[in-house]
C-alpha cells in the first residue's frame, strides 16, 4: 500500500443537510490525504433515487467549500476516475453483479414486496423475531437457487422484476485489520443476503461502494462505525470479484454522541437542546422547513473545523487550538479514539470565541459587515475595523458583534435604567448635567482627556469616580458591557456622547 498514491474519498448521499458527523468524516479523509500527499475525492452516492433531494448535492459541495475542504476530484472538478455521481455510473454495475451470479456468489431473486412481507410473518419465531433473507430462508423463496434453471431463464427473458442478492456463506469468519480498532472479525451466519442490484437496475450501496472504490483506486476507507456491520459483505464482495489484492484499508470512526453520551447525536437532539447539528442552514425543498447551521449561527469555519477534529482525536500534547494547516501536519490515525465523543455545545462556542480572538479585524471584516447589513446599518470599513478591534475579545459568535458594537454607530434602542437607579441620587444627577456641559469645552477629543475631565469634575463634587463609571457606561451603550468606557466616548464623538447622556437623564427624571 505504501508505494501507491494515497486516495481517499468522502461519499455522501444527497438526501438533505450535512450532519457534523459527515463533515468530520470528510475532514479526517482530507487530513489523511494532505498528510500523506495524496488525493481527496468527493463522490456523490445517489443510487437511492427515492431519497434523492434536489439541491442537496450543491449544498454538500458548498459546505465543504466553506470548511476549506476542497476535493481534488469531484462532480464539479472532474478527474481521471469519473463520473463522480453513482447515478451516472449505472451501466457498469450490472456487469459486476452478473459476474458474481456466474461465479455462484450471487443469485437472482424474483420475490414480490408482498412475498417478502409474508416471509417476515411466516418465519417469525420466538428465537427469530425478525427473519431476514439469509442462508436459512433463501431456499424457501422465489430465486434462482430454489427455482429450476429453465424457470429462472424464462423469468429473465420475460423481463420479470428481480434483484440480485449476494449469497453469503454459512459459518465463515471474516477478519480484517481496522486502522482504528485493530483486528475485527464477523461470522457470516449473522449476515443476510444483501440486495446488490435493485429491480430498477441501480446498485445498492453495498455493490456500488465496492465497485467504485476499486475503479477509483481508493486506498483507505474512512467511515462511521455504524457501517461496521456491513464490512463483512463488502469484504466478501472484494474477494468474490477477485479484487482482494486491491482492497483498501478500513477505518471505522467513532460516533459523535448526544451531550449526555447516550446514543448518536441527531438533528432532533439539536432541535430539542437548542443547537445546530448541520454545517450550514438547510431548507428542505419539499416542506420548506429550515434547519439551522453553524455558519449562520455565527461560527468561523476555522473554529468549526478545529472543534470537529477534536471530537474523537487529539495530538497527545493537550493542545486544543489548531489551524487546518496544523491539523494536516499533525493528524494521525493512531490518535483517533475508539469510543464515541460526546458533543458539547459550550465547548464548541469556546472554540469559536478563541478563534475570534486570534483573528485579525481584517479577517473578520466581511463577516461582521454582513451582520450589520442584515440589521440595515451601513458602516465605513475603517470604522467597522476600529469597532472589531475593540470588541472582538468579548464576542463568542459573529452575531455578537451587533450587540457588542452597534452602539458605536447608533444610539441604543433601550437602556438598562435599573442598573443606574439602584444607586442614583441628586448629586449624581447634578454631576452628569455638569459633565455633559463640560464636554463641549474639550479641545483635544481623546479618551485620556475625556477621562481626566471626568475624574477632575468628580473630585470637585466629592464623588468617587468609580461610582460614576457604571452609569456613564449604561448611558453610552445601554447596558453593563463593552470595552473601556472612555474609549467608547472617544469613538462615538462629542455630539453623540452629550446627546446620550442628556437623553438618559431625561428618562431618569
Amino acid at each position: 500500500m505504501s508505494e501507491k498514491t494515497i486516495r481517499v474519498r468522502f461519499a455522501p448521499s444527497p438526501t438533505g443537510g450535512l450532519h457534523l458527523g459527515g463533515v468530520r468524516t470528510a475532514l479526517y479523509n482530507y487530513l489523511y490525504a494532505r498528510k500523506h500527499e495524496g488525493k481527496f475525492i468527493l463522490r456523490i452516492e445517489d443510487t437511492d433515487q427515492t431519497r434523492f433531494v434536489p439541491g442537496a448535492e450543491q449544498y454538500i459541495m458548498d459546505c465543504l467549500r466553506w470548511c476549506g475542504l476542497e476535493p481534488d476530484e469531484s462532480p464539479e472538478k472532474g478527474g481521471d476516475y469519473g463520473p463522480y455521481r453513482q447515478s451516472e455510473r449505472k451501466p457498469m454495475y450490472r456487469k459486476y453483479a452478473e459476474d458474481l451470479v456466474k461465479k455462484g456468489f450471487a443469485y437472482y431473486a424474483f420475490d414480490t414486496p408482498e412475498e417478502l412481507d409474508q416471509m417476515r410473518i411466516s418465519f417469525k419465531t420466538e428465537q427469530n423475531p425478525s427473519p431476514q433473507y439469509d442462508q436459512h430462508i433463501r431456499d424457501k423463496m422465489r430465486n434462482s437457487l430454489s427455482l429450476p434453471a429453465d424457470e429462472t431463464d424464462a423469468l429473465l427473458k420475460s423481463n420479470a422484476a428481480h434483484v440480485i442478492r449476494i449469497k453469503m456463506p454459512a459459518n465463515e469468519t471474516v477478519e480484517f485489520n481496522d486502522l482504528i480498532r485493530g483486528e475485527v472479525s464477523f461470522n457470516t451466519s449473522t449476515v443476510d443476503d444483501k440486495v446488490l442490484l435493485k429491480a430498477d437496475g441501480m446498485p445498492t450501496y453495498h455493490l456500488a461502494v465496492v465497485v467504485d472504490d476499486y475503479l477509483m483506486k481508493i486506498t483507505q476507507v474512512f467511515r462511521g462505525e455504524e457501517w461496521l456491520p456491513s464490512a463483512p459483505v463488502h469484504i466478501m464482495l472484494w474477494k468474490y470479484l477477485g479484487l482482494e489484492k486491491d482492497m483498501p484499508e478500513w477505518a471505522h470512526l467513532p460516533l459523535i454522541l448526544k451531550p449526555d453520551g447516550h446514543g448518536k447525536l441527531s438533528k432532533r437532539d439539536g432541535d430539542r437542546l437548542g443547537f445546530p447539528v448541520y454545517a450550514m442552514d438547510w431548507t428542505d425543498p419539499k416542506t420548506g422547513e429550515l434547519t439551522s447551521g453553524f455558519r449562520e449561527l455565527g461560527f468561523l469555519d476555522e473554529a468549526f473545523i478545529n472543534m470537529l477534529a477534536m471530537l474523537g482525536w487529539n495530538d497527545g500534547t493537550g493542545k486544543e487550538l489548531f489551524s487546518l494547516d496544523e491539523l494536516c501536519e499533525t493528524f494521525s490515525l493512531s490518535r483517533v479514539h475508539k469510543g464515541g465523543a460526546k458533543f458539547d455545545f459550550e465547548k464548541a462556542k469556546w472554540y469559536n470565541h478563541e478563534w475570534i480572538k486570534r483573528s485579525s479585524a481584517d479577517d473578520l471584516l466581511d463577516k461582521v459587515k454582513s451582520v450589520f447589513e442584515v440589521k440595515g446599518v451601513t458602516v465605513p470599513d475603517d470604522q467597522l475595523l476600529m469597532m472589531i478591534t475593540l470588541v472582538k475579545d468579548r464576542c463568542t459568535l459573529i452575531s455578537d458583534f451587533w450587540e457588542q458594537g452597534s452602539f458605536f454607530f447608533k444610539a441604543p434602542a433601550s437602556w438598562d435604567l435599573p442598573a443606574i437607579q439602584s444607586k442614583w441620587n441628586a448629586d449624581k444627577k447634578v454631576f452628569f448635567e455638569s459633565f455633559s456641559d463640560s464636554l463641549s469645552m474639550i479641545s483635544d477629543w481623546s479618551f485620556p482627556v475625556i477621562e481626566q475631565e471626568f475624574k477632575t469634575l468628580a473630585a470637585s463634587k466629592n464623588i468617587k469616580a468609580g461610582e460614576l463609571q457604571l452609569p456613564l457606561r449604561v448611558m453610552l451603550v445601554g447596558g453593563k458591557f463593552g470595552p473601556p468606557v472612555f474609549e467608547i466616548a472617544e469613538k462615538i464623538g462629542r455630539v453623540e456622547m452629550i446627546s446620550r447622556i442628556r437623553k438618559t437623564l431625561e428618562m431618569l427624571g
